[in-house]
């Protein structure tokens, strides 16, 4: 084993008290800032399981008494049952606009391509 002299000890004494020093300085604060993040988390998560619990007491109390879950449907507006049934896609376009996915055609059937007869 290697004999450290009296100067190599200093060093190594200093070189952990800098690194103590630098282990302060860079979690200076730190800890509170975990702490709070890591309560409000923990609140957060409580908060939602109650919410949670609450709904299913109240869709096993629904189930208890009989009431669907679809008893309730809500309204829709004109325009939104009109699309589902497709009457409102009619209507935006007029029958002798061309949709862009749909090919073009010989001056509209029976033009005048020339090479037909």
């Amino acid at each position: 084993m290697t004999a450290f002299t009296q100067d190599q000890w200093i060093i190594l004494a200093l070189v952990f008290v800098l690194g103590i020093l630098l282990g302060i300085f860079l979690t200076a604060g730190g800890r509170k800032k975990w702490k709070t993040r890591y309560y409000d988390e923990r609140t957060r998560l409580e908060t939602r399981e109650r919410e949670y619990k609450d709904r299913e007491a109240h869709w096993a109390d629904r189930k208890r008494n009989g009431a669907s879950a679809t008893a309730y449907a809500p309204p829709r507006s004109r325009a939104a049952t009109r699309w589902m049934t497709g009457r409102c896609r009619t209507s935006l376009r007029s029958s002798k606009t061309r949709r862009r996915d749909q090919p073009r055609r010989a001056v509209e059937r029976g033009g005048s391509s020339g090479s037909r007869a």
